[in-house]
């Protein structure tokens, strides 16, 4: 049983594909009204702005797909399919359309990432000691963890083997972290051990998320410091014999975080640690169905667990996201120090660094960056220090680095990994003198993709990095511009390889079994959209670039006409 067939609790109502929070009838209703006109002139602007239709002998035989069934042709369309030499258009519908992209929006911030960071950047997590360590090996002062968004600090394998976020231990990192720290002569610290996460500002959720995807892997916190993709792994199991509690037990086990520390210090918050969990589901007679829910309000607090399971039926294993990773990194690297031989005296607790921008994150990304180094000026971010320690006698004394970008970026786009992408956001606005945010982020992408690679202004609106956005607009053109444009770069080949191939691996590996290793594409889903963006080698061998995105398809028959569509094209070009 996985977390898709779990009931899930959703106290908002409903209007079309877009969550509204409980309100006055009458105001809800107002704003339902709003959103359908909104979305309607949208879509009817968009399409006014040059939208074009293919014809000829390849529309023919396309065009029908899209209205196959009573629930494509209600649906809303945008393709675009040109040949990858020459750019010119095969076969367009819609192209001119802003749609949502769900993780197509990936592409955009893995090109822009590999283009100014580029495929060789790493991500370093180090331990400073601030103060003195007296002959006997105790440091008189504070020990603190740095994060680096270092996505790489799980028990994830790279290079990209697959869905391996499970093979190794989850706090192997920090393990090998404390070992240096004694390494270095630090038997024991006389102060607090720190999380320091503040090369971002505490911003942990993106713009449009929705709230009942918060406590799943796929909306995990976006932090400097992640560790094991900011999720633990939750185990229910049945009780031995009807009637009695199931039990439930996580991976990696750690006792309740102590808070938070320094001046520019949020509330912690309480966290998903240890027991925190709120059991009341209870275990059934053999044979009878699974029924069991999982639910941690929107303020966060206490998880939910209610329902039932069957005796003697299979344990449910579910990756569940932490909600302060730095309150949970301070908590977890003191348990390792201690199981290293290095003793700690005072608190675990988290520093964080709060927001300072006041404008809105539209009127923000609107006004793109000035690209400060093309190509890569650097290969690190790491001559940056936390401000706390300015003046403290430091001395780093363990550090960790992570893989290429270019193994990061395989990763991010082959399992699509929304907490990767969202770090890569923020550290091109830290690499191009932001302070992190993630709307400095995306004006470093819409300076990129206007500037560099021509895209019109209006053809993409991006509010993260991921695709998990409800806001995100693309259109179809904008997409098979940025993959034929990397087609002309150094970087293009590592884009190109980090792409899920049909038959063989990632999000594509159980898709288009005819077509094994011809398509190299992007998948994205989110609620009612679908939508797959990349490479096809037709049966005559041209390479074409496409994009096809569909929106407001309830259910999931709109993955079978991408497939039928693109089918039909590899053997009409």
């Amino acid at each position: 049983m996985t977390a898709s067939m779990l009931y899930r609790e959703r106290f908002a109502m409903v209007c079309g594909s877009m969550r509204i929070h409980p309100l006055a009838p009458s105001v809800a209703l107002l704003l339902c009204l709003g959103i359908v006109c909104a979305h309607s002139v949208a879509h009817a602007q968009s399409a006014a702005s040059g939208a074009t239709a293919s014809a000829g002998p390849a529309a023919a035989r396309l065009d029908p797909l899209l209205l196959s069934t009573p629930a494509a042709a209600r649906a809303h369309w945008g393709v675009s399919m040109v040949d990858a030499a020459t750019g010119a258009t095969l076969y367009a519908r819609n192209d001119a359309q802003l749609l949502e992209p769900a993780s197509n929006a990936k592409l955009f911030t893995t090109s822009t990432a590999l283009a100014l960071l580029g495929p060789s950047f790493t991500m370093a997590t180090r331990v400073v000691a601030e103060g003195e360590v007296d002959a006997a090996g105790t440091l008189h002062g504070t020990l603190r963890l740095v994060g680096g968004a270092d996505p790489t600090m799980s028990g994830r394998v790279y290079p990209y083997a697959g869905h391996t976020d499970r093979s190794n231990p989850p706090l192997a990192a920090l393990d090998a972290l404390a070992a240096q720290v004694l390494a270095s002569g630090i038997r024991a610290v006389d102060g607090n051990v720190l999380a320091d996460d503040t090369l971002f500002p505490d911003e942990r959720y993106g713009s449009g998320w929705g709230w009942d995807d918060l406590q799943w892997e796929y909306g995990a916190p976006v932090s400097a410091l992640v560790i094991n993709d900011n999720v633990r792994y939750l185990t229910i199991a049945p009780g031995a014999s009807a009637g009695m509690p199931v039990t439930a037990s996580w991976l990696p086990e750690i006792s309740q975080a102590s808070g938070t520390a320094g001046a520019a210090v949020t509330a912690s918050g309480s966290g998903v640690f240890a027991d925190n969990l709120d059991i009341t589901a209870v275990t059934t007679p053999a044979g009878t169905a699974p029924a069991l829910g999982v639910a941690r309000p929107p303020t966060g607090g206490a998880l939910r667990v209610y329902g039932s399971l069957a005796a003697g039926g299979a344990p449910v294993h579910l990756a569940i996201t932490l909600e302060d990773p730095a309150q949970f990194g301070a908590r977890a690297f003191a348990g390792a120090l201690a199981t290293a031989g290095v003793a700690v005296r005072g608190q675990s607790l988290a520093v964080h660094r709060a927001p300072v921008d006041t404008q809105s994150f539209t009127a923000e990304t609107h006004t793109p960056v000035p690209l400060l180094a093309l190509p890569p000026a650097a290969t690190s971010l790491d001559g940056w220090t936390p401000a706390s320690t300015a003046g403290a006698a430091t001395r780093i004394v363990a550090a960790r680095r992570s893989v290429p970008l270019s193994d990061i970026v395989t990763v991010t786009n082959k399992v699509s990994q929304n907490l990767h992408a969202e770090l890569l956001l923020r550290l091109l606005g830290r690499a191009e003198g932001a302070d992190g945010a993630a709307a400095g982020g995306a004006r470093v992408v819409r300076g990129f993709m206007t500037t560099q690679v021509n895209l019109a202004p209006e053809d993409f609106l991006l509010y993260d990095g991921s695709g998990l956005s409800t806001k995100d607009l693309v259109t179809p053109r904008a997409l098979t511009t940025l993959l034929r444009y990397s087609t002309t770069q150094p970087w293009g080949p590592v884009l190109r390889n980090s792409l899920p191939s049909s038959g063989v691996d990632g999000t594509l590996s159980g898709r288009f079994p005819a077509l094994r290793g011809r398509v190299q594409a992007k998948t994205g889903t989110l609620g009612e959209v679908d939508a797959l963006s990349g490479f096809l080698t037709t049966d005559s061998g041209r390479l074409v670039i496409f994009s096809i995105l569909c929106n407001d398809y309830p259910g999931t028959g709109s993955r079978q006409v991408i497939d039928t569509l693109l089918q039909a094209a590899a053997s009409s070009f």
